[in-house]
């Protein structure tokens, strides 16, 4: 992100997201920070933490404070402690058979931000990625408790496909990806058919690949979305079918329009991941 402000809350709700993805209410935050002293302005610095404290309200937690370090890069994140009830924590290892998996944000933000990079992406495309990525996952997260749900991850860095791998293996079950029902960023498939596709998508490709089997009919930019690093990405939630339908009817009354049911759980192959077009 350009605006230091942004940058700051981006990378706050990034941070925030891991303890919301397994039913947790955040209470803490560090800041942890890296910042080149001398090549930007202490008002940078200023502007990144505004951002990011202004997350950290929004959750509800209190900033206690942190740590900074001068560094050739710039680096800001948070170090974030929450409180769930022992017998609620949703992990990602809580998927079982027949199930129905629903992912709340779509798909995207590392393509738009590669084309925002090569200064190829329209303002749209950067404010609807904006919105996505600043946008807590608190709601859904409280949401999903209230229903029942039986696991949950958030997508981040390893893609969709990569994280729900995870989610397979963990809990021993089959995963089936249902391509054309996952939600995309309005304009992520054209900035992939451009080429504008992250270095990170190909290392997750690699990773996937002893794991994930994708049918030859989905098309090649798809496979790209699907295993596009994201930034502050959606939670995928798994859930049995009737408690998944009252999930996403809720959410969408509450405004994650995006919110979609993308797959479900089967007993096998065991902790792998099926592509369908």
């Amino acid at each position: 992100m350009d605006d230091p402000y942004t940058f700051g809350q981006v990378a706050a709700a990034n941070a925030l997201s891991d303890v919301y993805a397994m039913g947790g209410r955040p209470l803490t935050c560090l800041n942890v920070v890296g910042f080149p002293v001398r090549q930007l302005g202490i008002e940078v610095l200023q502007r990144i933490l505004e951002g990011g404290l202004s997350k950290i309200h929004e959750a509800g937690a209190v900033l206690v404070g942190g740590h900074s370090v001068d560094d050739e890069e710039l680096k800001y994140g948070l170090s974030v402690t929450g409180l769930v009830h022992p017998d609620h924590v949703v992990r990602n290892g809580g998927v079982k058979a027949g199930d129905l998996l629903i992912l709340t944000k779509p798909l995207g933000t590392g393509i738009i931000a590669t084309a925002l990079k090569g200064g190829m992406a329209s303002e749209a495309a950067v404010a609807q990625m904006t919105e996505s990525m600043t946008t807590l996952n608190r709601r859904p997260s409280e949401l999903m408790q209230e229903v029942g749900a039986n696991g949950c991850t958030d997508i981040t860095g390893f893609g969709l496909l990569g994280h729900t791998l995870e989610m397979a293996r963990a809990s021993h079950v089959g995963i089936v990806i249902h391509a054309a029902s996952v939600p995309l960023l309005d304009e992520a498939e054209n900035y992939a058919a451009m080429g504008l596709v992250p270095g990170g998508t190909s290392a997750n490709r690699s990773f996937g690949e002893c794991g994930v089997d994708i049918e030859e009919d989905t098309s090649p930019l798809l496979r790209d979305l699907l295993y596009d690093p994201q930034t502050s990405g959606g939670l995928l939630i798994s859930l049995p079918p009737k408690k998944a339908e009252r999930l996403v009817k809720r959410l969408h009354g509450e405004g994650s329009t995006a919110a979609t049911i993308i797959g479900e759980a089967v007993e096998k192959p065991r902790g792998r991941v099926i592509v369908r077009q």
